[in-house]
C-alpha cells in the first residue's frame, strides 16, 4: 500500500507546483501567499510519503486530498484534478491493502511449503 500511496503523493507534489504557477497569474493573490500555501502542500505531500506506515498517515493524506479539492476555489481546474487525485488516493489505499494481503498470504504458503519439505 505504501508504494502506491507514495506514488500518488509524489504526483500531487508536481500538480501542486503547477497549480501554484497558474495561481501566480491571478492579480488577487500575492506571490508570497501562493508559494507559502503551495510550499506547505508540497512539503506535506513529501513528508506524508514517510508517514504512511505510522498511525494517522493515511488520514493526513485524506486531509491533503480535501485541501487539493478546495484549492479549486483559487484555480478552478483543481476541482477536477483534486477529485481525480482523491480517487487515486482511495484506489491506492484499497488496492494496496489487497496487494499486501496477497503478499502475506503468498509468504505464509511458501513458509508452510518449506516447513513440509523433507529435510535434506
Amino acid at each position: 500500500m505504501r508504494m502506491l500511496c507514495a506514488s500518488t503523493l509524489i504526483s500531487e507534489f508536481f500538480v501542486v507546483a503547477f497549480a501554484g504557477l497558474v495561481a501566480m497569474k491571478s492579480d488577487d493573490l500575492s506571490m508570497t501567499a501562493v508559494w507559502t500555501v503551495c510550499g506547505v502542500a508540497m512539503l506535506l505531500s513529501v513528508l506524508l510519503c514517510g508517514m504512511l506506515g505510522r498511525p494517522g498517515g493515511v488520514q493526513l493524506g485524506w486531509a491533503l486530498q480535501i485541501g487539493l479539492i478546495a484549492s479549486g476555489f483559487v484555480v478552478p481546474v483543481m476541482f477536477f484534478l483534486g477529485a481525480v487525485f482523491a480517487g487515486l488516493w482511495w484506489a491506492s489505499i484499497h488496492y494496496g491493502r489487497k496487494i499486501d494481503e496477497a503478499k502475506a498470504r503468498w509468504a505464509a504458503q511458501a513458509e508452510a511449503a518449506q516447513a513440509q519439505a523433507p529435510a535434506q
